[in-house]
């Protein structure tokens, strides 16, 4: 019996450490702070949902799991600072920063009829939320000389013609962010990485495509037989935060199917493609 305690403990791949994820009300992040919980993380879920990260907070409680709700816009600084704080009077501590929290925007393919409030919306909250969250993060985690900070890209951030000009500007600055970030704050032992999504059928990628459960499942169009799923970027974040990555930094990780690597009208496995 003991044995399989330990084995069961050793399997928490977060056992004991602090995180921090932004928009974990729903979506990805929904979906990462249940799988950080399931291994052994303290979770502080920072939202502007709030009976949304309140429900999920409750549910994890229920399963015995050490999770807490703080409101929270990542545009505002007081509110990031906040939750940042939160996190460390809590639990004394902060060892991972998940910076989640985005929005696609409205889906204007001609720059011409984008307006400059409708752009900056999207910039604010998608890079500048990131920006605060990493300073914020940083500033407790220099002294502890110790920690791992994700941000939430997206395939977008590689490559043009995915998405809006204000959604693909974001998240290529996202990444961008993260290596400065990196090169900044490696010396101080704390690591700094994203993960890039190709589409994710969550409620507010589906309303930016217009898309239905079917129609997002033939987006697919490299990898067959899966789809992705927020599980499937809570696992590749969940990397990131552990041990297991504990000389990753710097990194983008792509969790796409191999689209971003393919160009479909020019290839010679345009067979396989069309099967």
């Amino acid at each position: 019996m003991a044995t399989i305690s330990s084995a069961a403990a050793a399997l928490r791949r977060l056992e004991g450490k602090v995180a921090l994820i932004t928009g974990g009300a729903s979506g990805i992040g929904e979906a990462t702070a249940r799988l950080f919980s399931k291994h052994g993380a303290k979770v502080v879920i920072a939202d502007t949902q709030d009976n949304l990260g309140q429900s999920v907070c409750k549910d994890l409680l229920e399963q015995s799991s050490n999770a807490s709700f703080v409101h929270c816009d990542v545009t505002k600084e007081n509110d990031v600072e906040n939750a940042v704080n939160t996190a460390v009077s809590k639990h004394g501590k902060l060892d991972i920063m998940f910076n989640n929290a985005g929005i696609t925007g409205v889906n204007k393919t001609s720059i011409v009829e984008n307006t400059l409030a409708e752009f900056k919306e999207v910039i604010d909250v998608n890079l500048v939320g990131v920006f605060l969250g990493l300073k914020h993060a940083a500033r407790v985690m220099i002294p502890a000389r110790s920690g791992s900070i994700i941000n939430t890209a997206s395939v977008c951030g590689s490559i043009g013609g995915v998405a809006s000009h204000a959604y693909t500007s974001s998240k290529h600055g996202v990444v961008g962010l993260m290596k400065n970030a990196a090169v900044e704050l490696g010396p101080y032992g704390i690591r700094v990485n994203s993960v890039s999504p190709y589409v994710v059928a969550t409620p507010l990628a589906k309303n930016f495509f217009k898309l239905d459960d079917e129609g997002c499942l033939s987006v697919y169009s490299n990898l067959k037989g899966t789809s992705l799923v927020p599980k499937d970027v809570a696992e590749a974040a969940l990397y990131l935060a552990s041990d297991e990555s504990k000389y990753v930094s710097s990194h983008n990780l792509v969790i796409d199917g191999g689209f971003t690597s393919v160009n479909p009208g020019f290839c010679v496995f345009g067979q396989s493609l069309s099967n």
